[in-house]
């Protein structure tokens, strides 16, 4: 197997994993308007309702964590990285992968599982009227810990590569916002055919122009 395709072989399950739970958004979604509509049209507030809306949406923010990371996704906060070149902006990463995210997703990981233990053995359950289980919820926590920490040693696989090569390697090409946009454009009955060719032709520069700030060739 290439470093090629270990690196998509990665980006491969967080993808599967990030889109998967991405659908407890709308499951989410039902169950607030659901209390919504109980609450105030039928004056029948569900006791347990707030700790499943925690519960589905400490899940989904967790399990997604690996799949932004997979497509670079996170916020840089670092105004110089963008005009540094590839080498550079590798080693910089690298560096910083080793000395906070291994421990910070290492201890994530490993704290978790011993608060799942620890839950799993009391058999922990919500404070209310309608106690619900807590542990399945806690065992979220290690099991997004190692699937971050397996993207995350991805990432410092390619971080190696580029220091070695001069190059980032292409990542698992996802859906992107301008696909989105083309697809908005194209179903539009407002915008005849010219204009939304103008429209994404711009957008495209601007975009790949953004791109090449962030991963410059020497």
């Amino acid at each position: 197997m290439t470093t090629q395709q270990i690196l998509h072989a990665a980006d491969r399950l967080s993808t599967w994993t990030g889109k998967t739970f991405a659908w407890l958004i709308v499951a989410l979604m039902l169950v607030v308007c659901a209390e919504v509509f109980k609450r105030y049209a039928l004056n029948a507030p569900t006791a347990w309702i707030y700790d499943v809306n925690n519960m589905m949406y400490g899940t989904l923010f967790m399990m997604c964590g690996a799949y932004t990371l997979s497509q670079d996704g996170h916020v840089r906060g670092d105004f110089l990285y963008g005009s540094m070149k590839p080498r550079t902006q590798a080693t910089l990463d690298l560096v910083l992968y080793i000395a906070f995210f291994l421990p910070g997703i290492g201890a994530l990981t490993w704290a978790g599982w011993g608060y799942y233990q620890d839950s799993l053995a009391m058999h922990e359950q919500t404070f209310n009227a309608t106690p619900l289980p807590v542990y399945p919820f806690k065992f979220v926590i290690p099991l997004a810990g190692a699937i971050v920490m397996l993207q995350g040693l991805a990432e410092i696989l390619r971080c190696v590569v580029c220091i070695r090569t001069g190059a980032w390697t292409p990542r698992l090409k996802d859906a992107e916002e301008m696909d989105v946009v083309e697809q908005q454009l194209a179903s539009s009955t407002f915008v005849d055919e010219e204009a939304r060719r103008d429209v994404m032709e711009r957008a495209k520069d601007l975009d790949e122009a953004a791109r090449q700030r962030g991963r410059e060739t020497p």
